[in-house]
């Protein structure tokens, strides 16, 4: 089996978080081109510029809205979304109709590797029947599958795509072995192979999972601790002390992973007849941690005699976490619409997130402009700017600093 560089013609379908990275890297070790059905996204991209900051783009890079660019291409690379629905059950349209659309033009001898967080088996029983049904092809005779779970973090510039080791997994050794050969070129800290696709699927699902029922535990700390006017923080700083002690703070759990992904799992075990107990007890806490945030604010104004009925409230941050422009599943806003229950007055201001965006999708219009005179301020996603000398003369002159 030869395995060079110049036999391999690669597309990443989806340019999002995930999926622009892995194009910029790739395309400086092979022959790549970039898909993604947002005409907007493409022609920005075009022009080398990157709406999300997550990517500097200093070469020209290879990028199409038609599918029909793809025909010479035998390795293709899924990166796009897999969110949940209003009912908290996976989304797979998006990953479906990449699916329908790499079968169009898939040739014999292709290889399709998934990178899209999904529950284990749905490769293999979700995307292997489509192709097969659309092309009548046949896996390991005609074309290939892998898998390997996207490990990215937006608005992190250490843990990059090429520091975080890559778990490679395919349908055969023929496929894992040209699978890895392409992700060892551009990964520095190296591959984690596995010949099964289930167990790299199950992998990446229970990263998430595990993070969001540790941080389900402190949250629901946080709640115990306020009733006992215990200070969670100094409890958590004298605990971490120990070396054994798993450092986790308390805060909203949202974005694209760690507030989705134990849903995948969940609807997975459904399916199969198992009632998972730990699993949805930390979601459960976590999907309503902004109501005890919103009393525990409250608390606050009553103890420093603010009184609710005349406020004005600035809240920080829109993103679902510090230093990204990624808003994502972003429990901000939860927490934002409990509040205007019994608060009228509150204003949102991010000047990392799209504008645009959080009007289309969260119905709320951040303010440029808050030299107004606030009461009390709320810092919601903790960006590096807040700490500049505008925003410290914010916080000097509010009655209240409320960090979540």
């Amino acid at each position: 089996m030869s395995l060079k560089i110049s036999n391999f013609k690669i597309a990443v379908i989806g340019l999002g978080y995930v999926g622009l990275p892995l194009l910029v890297s790739l395309s400086k070790k092979f022959d790549c081109i970039g898909y993604d059905i947002n005409k907007t996204r493409i022609q920005n991209l075009k022009k080398k510029k990157d709406e999300t900051e997550e990517i500097k783009i200093t070469d020209k890079l290879n990028v199409t809205n038609r599918i029909k660019d793809l025909a010479s291409v035998n390795f293709f690379i899924v990166s796009v979304p897999t969110p949940i629905n209003s009912k908290n059950d996976p989304d797979i349209l998006p990953i479906k109709k990449a699916t329908l659309s790499i079968s169009k033009i898939l040739k014999p001898g292709s290889i399709i590797v998934y990178e899209s967080t999904v529950y284990p088996g749905f490769t293999e029983d979700i995307c292997k029947k489509i192709i097969e049904r659309e092309t009548q092809f046949k896996i390991n005779k005609d074309y290939y599958l892998g898998y390997s779970p996207e490990r990215i973090n937006p608005g992190d510039k250490i843990n990059t795509l090429e520091n975080i080791v890559k778990i490679v997994s395919a349908s055969n050794n023929t496929a894992l072995k040209k699978i890895n050969f392409v992700y060892k070129k551009v990964i520095k800290a190296g591959t984690f192979q596995l010949k099964s696709i289930k167990e790299a699927e199950a992998s990446k699902v229970i990263e998430n999972t595990q993070r969001d029922i540790n941080i389900g535990f402190i949250n629901e700390l946080y709640f115990i601790f306020s009733k006992m006017n215990i200070d969670i923080n100094n409890v958590l700083a004298a605990a971490k002390t120990k070396w054994n002690f798993l450092d986790f703070k308390p805060g909203l759990v949202g974005g694209h992973c760690v507030g989705v992904d134990p849903y995948y799992l969940y609807y997975k075990c459904k399916k199969i007849g198992i009632n998972p107990k730990i699993l949805m007890s930390g979601r459960r806490t976590n999907d309503n941690f902004h109501k005890v945030l919103v009393k525990e604010f409250k608390k606050k104004l009553s103890k420093s005699k603010i009184r609710l009925k005349s406020l004005n409230v600035l809240i920080l941050g829109a993103t679902f976490k510090p230093n990204t422009r990624d808003i994502r599943n972003s429990r901000i806003f939860n927490f934002y619409n409990e509040l205007k229950r019994d608060i009228k007055k509150i204003d949102m201001h991010d000047p990392l997130a799209n504008h645009n965006e959080v009007i289309k999708y969260y119905n709320v219009k951040l303010e440029k402009n808050i030299n107004k005179k606030y009461d009390a301020c709320i810092v919601a996603s903790n960006h590096n700017i807040f700490k500049s000398m505008k925003y410290e003369k914010i916080f000097s002159k509010v009655k209240l600093v409320f960090k979540i």
